[in-house]
Order: C-alpha cells, then structure tokens, then sequence
C-alpha cells in the first residue's frame, strides 16, 4: 500500500511537470512577442534621447557662437569709437 501511495505521488508529480511545461511552451511566445514590443519601444526612445542630445548640443553651439559674435561686435564698436575719437 505504501509502494502504490508512493507511485502515486510520483505519476502526479510527473502530471503536474507536463501541465507546467505546456503552460511555459504556451506562454512563451507571447513573451517573446513583449519582448520584441519593448525593444523596439527602447529603442524608439533611445533614437528620441539621441535627437534630443544633439538638439541640446546645437543650442549650445548656437548659444556660444553668439557670445562669440556678441564680444566681436562690441569690440568692433569699441575699435570704432577709438578711430571715430582721434
């Protein structure tokens, strides 16, 4: 009796192993499919972080062109006057 409690336990240890592994078989291609989906979500978002970068770096470059322009002009203005004065 104990042998056939025994086997038992083990035939519905061996079920519960096949129901789980079809769960996983089924499941898996759905997470293969989010997978792929936040892929290429990150990579959308990180094509959106370059862009942004480089926008931020043209600003930056603009916005020291101009103080360079800036500092010129007021130097010219400066170079003028003197001329103008003597």
């Amino acid at each position: 009796l104990t042998s056939a409690v025994r086997v038992a336990e083990v035939d519905r240890g061996v079920q519960d192993l096949f129901v789980n592994e079809k769960r996983i078989g089924n499941e898996a291609p759905a997470l293969l499919s989010t997978i792929a989906r936040y892929r290429k979500q990150t990579d959308q978002w990180l094509a959106s972080t370059n862009e942004i970068n480089s926008v931020s770096k043209e600003i930056g470059d603009f916005e020291n062109w101009m103080k360079i322009m800036d500092f010129d002009c007021k130097s010219i203005n400066a170079a003028i006057r003197n001329v103008h004065q003597s």
